[in-house]
């Protein structure tokens, strides 16, 4: 592909990160990891923080080798998770190191906002899903607290607009990620200023908004000779890593539902404007930005996450199976013997999670799953069933009937809980690309380049170069009866 434009995209989750080079010849796209590293939380006292400067360390020696293995790069962009940030100095400096979303300095904090700001009102100027780790939550959480970081910061910037401030010395919010914040206005897609104010917090903080697809400027000179490479574009895909697995979603038509796999399930409908009813505060749900002026009407459900810890607690105990060998024992286990909400509060951060699904199981008087094969299917027909009811409320919400489900992200390569999906929803589930975030994160760099007009162009070429897989459902009597005991619970 001697004629390929090679875009550097770097993926950054809750577990690793890695960077890709998109290799886009006008017609398809080929993937290629240069980079892989490990990421997570590090603990310091009783907080959990990032490794941010880790990490874009780890992001100039991916550069150095994309630059080897591709040759020269055309542009650089950075997708991660949501709602975390850094504050920076009057001089630009970093202000201690941004903390983890699951850090439980934010227990506590939602009723006292709401004695402050109702709940209703809040949603009526955010649209945005309530959960206590929304950067507005952690903010309240240093206010409380009265963190001397808060006085002293100028800017704030979400993690992906950090390390693109660090590669360009520019600093801006890109649209989707600050839209997790519950900061933003949906419908004039800007800071929820009068929201700020009620709290108290300090505007300065906001800072310039931009849409995915903007270059943000020239690599600077100290970090393209640090990286070994060119100066190049760097351009702001996506940065919150579901709006672009969502970009890549290889959809047509829009009566489609998605699910970004992985740590996280994000499951929701593409919009072309926001869907902010009294209707849809019930049902917690949550209009996050999306690419090309769309909005992601969507849930968050506690995902894979619940496996992962599992599978971490097993072998802290001197037990290591690896995710191949679960999902055989998953598939063997006895089916619907006990069912959780994935969403209970128990099973954000807990010592042990087989202990903490022991202990729902008990208390809503279910049988105790003990062998790692009846864990692990009670996690997945647990998911399954979350999925459909949030399908059902999702259809509720727009009118409208959702014909498929698309899944993307790792946990589309996950076919046993692809299947318990299909079953439980009763929807064809069509599962891939895999490397969904990354794709659409290039997808985004290439429109900013020129190489791309709009989304169903992008769209179009996911179709011709990934391929995927097609889940039917099964026994939809049987799963209609464990759906009814899960909407029970």
């Amino acid at each position: 592909m001697a004629s390929s434009k090679h875009i550097l995209a770097f993926d950054l989750g809750a577990e690793s990160g890695r960077g890709l080079v998109g290799s886009f010849d006008g017609d398809k796209l080929r993937l290629d990891v240069v980079h892989r590293f490990p990421n997570g939380p590090v603990q310091t006292l009783d907080t959990l923080h990032w490794d941010v400067l880790r990490l874009f360390g780890e992001m100039l020696q991916g550069m150095r080798k994309a630059a080897v293995e591709s040759g020269p790069i055309a542009s650089v962009g950075i997708d991660t998770w949501g709602v975390d940030f850094a504050l920076l100095g009057r001089d630009g400096s970093l202000l201690g190191n941004p903390r983890n979303y699951r850090d439980p300095h934010t227990e506590g904090i939602m009723e006292p906002a709401f004695a402050r700001v109702g709940r209703e009102d809040i949603y009526r100027q955010t649209g945005i899903q309530f959960m206590r780790f929304n950067t507005l939550f952690q903010l309240l959480a240093l206010q409380r607290d009265r963190s001397p970081l808060l006085d002293a910061a100028e800017t704030m910037l979400l993690i992906p607009d950090l390390f693109h401030y660090w590669l360009t010395g520019v600093k801006a919010n890109e649209f989707t990620d600050a839209s997790t914040s519950q900061m933003i206005d949906p419908h004039g897609r800007g800071w929820a200023r009068e929201l700020v104010r009620s709290f108290g917090l300090p505007e300065r903080l906001l800072g310039t908004i931009v849409p995915p697809g903007t270059v943000l400027g020239p690599l600077r000179t100290s970090v393209a000779t640090a990286a070994g490479i060119v100066s190049v574009p760097v351009i702001a895909p996506a940065t919150h890593d579901t709006a672009s697995a969502v970009a890549a979603v290889p959809a047509r038509g829009n009566a489609w539902a998605y699910i970004s796999s992985g740590t996280w399930s994000l499951m929701g409908a593409e919009l072309p404007s926001p869907l902010v009813s009294d209707k849809a505060l019930a049902f917690n749900f949550t209009n996050e930005g999306g690419v090309c002026g769309t909005t992601r009407l969507l849930k968050n459900v506690m995902g894979l996450w619940l496996v992962q810890e599992c599978r971490r607690a097993w072998e802290r105990d001197g037990h290591t199976y690896s995710y191949e060998e679960l999902m055989h024992l998953a598939e063997a286990a006895p089916p619907f013997v006990s069912v959780v909400d994935p969403d209970d509060a128990g099973f954000i951060l807990p010592a042990s999670m087989p202990a903490a699904l022991a202990d729902y199981c008990r208390r809503t008087g279910q049988p105790v799953p003990q062998e790692p094969g009846a864990v692990i299917r009670c996690t997945l027909e647990s998911l399954a069933l979350r999925y459909r009811w949030v399908l059902d409320r999702l259809e509720e919400l727009t009118g409208q009937r959702l014909e498929v489900i698309h899944i993307v992200g790792g946990g589309s390569q996950n076919s046993v809980l692809n299947q318990f999906t299909a079953d439980a929803c009763n929807r064809p589930v069509v599962a891939g690309p895999v490397e969904a975030t990354a794709i659409g994160n290039v997808l985004m760099q290439a429109i900013g380049l020129g190489l791309l007009k709009s989304l169903a162009d992008g769209r179009d070429v996911v179709r011709r170069s990934f391929e995927v897989r097609t889940f039917e459902p099964r026994q939809p009597e049987r799963w209609q009866q464990a759906y009814e005991r899960f909407v029970r619970l």
